[in-house]
């Protein structure tokens, strides 16, 4: 009587590997990178107000600082971009994150409104390869079909980093004063840096991926080992970012889609204790409500995508319908400007962030999009038209305020800006493919 061999007494070579996961190690570092890369540029957020109080600056000079980050760091994106390029994630990001980490802990030693302004014009400058680089990591680690959630997830970390660290950073606030929030914030990113240079790889070096998980991710569409580390990038190459109505449709919707994000990470704090007189500990509370919001909104519009992905979708309705009806989401947050209800007010804008989470899938595009010589430098310039709303935004929010004495006309800013991203991406962006560059 003869008994059928078990699986595990086959030969090696007849034995069928399962491709390994490393590519989800790699998608929790940009996670806890972009965690941390967000909390340093929001902490000013949360210590705006006894900053305000302690430095005698009104809101128009406050509105200047907070701006001072998106000066640099959009300005930044496309070199930030080439760099990422020309030496890879690994080294340009690792060193990027000890920059903003220093710059993030000297903001704790300074004493006046030009000290201040210098320091977060240095933090935007740093964190500028942040965004490029997770692109490029999610192009080479993560098969089409998987992108929007992989993005979605790293994304997440804007929000959930900032849901989590918000009660805590309004704890140090009022234990031990706002200095103390760029010390503990620096630390942390500086503890992280090693992290990352400990465990991140190209997946072609990489020690946790095997030739299944690569082949995966090849037949996929991911670019694998496919891109080298090193890149020459000419003119000739990076006109091709400029040329095709894509990438001029979702420049335009970026900006729109980072306004609203910017109004969160820069004023909301503020507004809630200034306009609706919420007590800072209290503010600190709910106002991490739309924070986790807008965290379930990236993951939500990152899987929804990749789920029609999955089923048939064109690649286009897939990636732009959760961004567009994001947008329109985002727009209803001038019905904040009609309840004078803390509760209502709260339900508004985490609706409103939500909205916005889930159109911030937008970072898939650029992966869909960009030339595979160039998807960083696409990034880098993707994502300075997104942060020249880290310029605008505060500084627009910060006049009204200071000639009105309400935050009401910026909140009608906000909603009008998203409009008009959403309008952007239903009659600009076209048909979403990669464009690739003639030999």
């Amino acid at each position: 009587m003869s008994y059928p061999l078990k699986h595990s007494t086959l030969p090696e070579p007849l034995r069928k590997k399962k491709p390994t996961r490393a590519r989800f190690i790699m998608l929790t570092l940009l996670f806890f990178g972009t965690a941390i890369n967000y909390l340093d540029r929001t902490n000013m957020a949360v210590a705006a107000s006894a900053i305000q109080d302690d430095l005698g600056l009104d809101a128009a000079m406050l509105g200047l600082i907070l701006s001072a980050f998106g000066w640099t760091y959009a300005f930044m994106q496309i070199p930030g971009g080439w760099l990422i390029d020309r030496f890879g994630p690994r080294l340009v990001y690792g060193v990027s994150l000890i920059l903003f980490s220093l710059f993030t802990l000297f903001q704790g030693f300074a004493k006046n409104f030009g000290t201040l302004f210098g320091l977060r014009l240095g933090l935007g400058l740093s964190e500028s390869p942040a965004f490029p680089a997770n692109s490029r990591v999610v192009a080479a680690w993560f098969p089409q079909r998987e992108r929007a959630l992989a993005t979605g997830v790293y994304t997440a970390g804007e929000y959930v980093g900032l849901a989590v660290a918000t009660p805590f950073l309004f704890w140090l606030l009022s234990s031990f004063g706002w200095q103390s929030i760029f010390l503990v914030t620096g630390v942390i990113g500086i503890l992280f840096a090693a992290v990352w240079f400990a465990f991140y790889r190209e997946p072609k070096d990489s020690k946790y991926v095997n030739e299944e998980e690569l082949a995966y991710i090849r037949d996929g569409g991911g670019l694998a080992d496919q891109v080298p580390e090193r890149q020459k990038i000419t003119w000739s190459k990076a006109r091709h970012l400029f040329k095709y109505r894509q990438f001029w449709g979702i420049y335009i919707g970026q900006f729109a889609v980072t306004s609203t994000l910017y109004f969160f990470l820069t004023w909301f704090p503020s507004y809630l204790v200034q306009e609706k007189g919420i007590t800072l500990l209290k503010a600190g509370f709910v106002g991490s409500v739309p924070y986790i919001a807008a965290g379930i909104g990236v993951l939500v519009g990152g899987y929804w995508s990749d789920w029609m992905v999955k089923k048939g979708v064109s690649v286009s309705k897939a990636r732009k319908t959760p961004v567009i009806l994001g947008l329109l989401g985002a727009c209803t947050i001038i019905a904040a400007n009609y309840t004078t209800s803390i509760g209502l007010v709260i339900a508004v804008m985490s609706f409103a962030f939500f909205a916005q989470g889930m159109s911030a899938i937008t970072w898939t595009l650029v992966s869909d999009i960009a030339p595979k010589e160039l998807v960083g430098l696409a990034g880098g310039v993707f994502n300075l038209a997104g942060n020249l709303s880290a310029i605008v935004t505060p500084i627009v929010i910060g006049m009204i305020v200071s000639q009105t004495g309400s935050f009401n006309g910026a909140i009608v800013f906000v909603g009008v800006v998203a409009l008009i991203g959403a309008l952007t991406y239903i009659f600009v962006v076209g048909e979403v493919k990669r464009i690739e560059i003639e030999k």
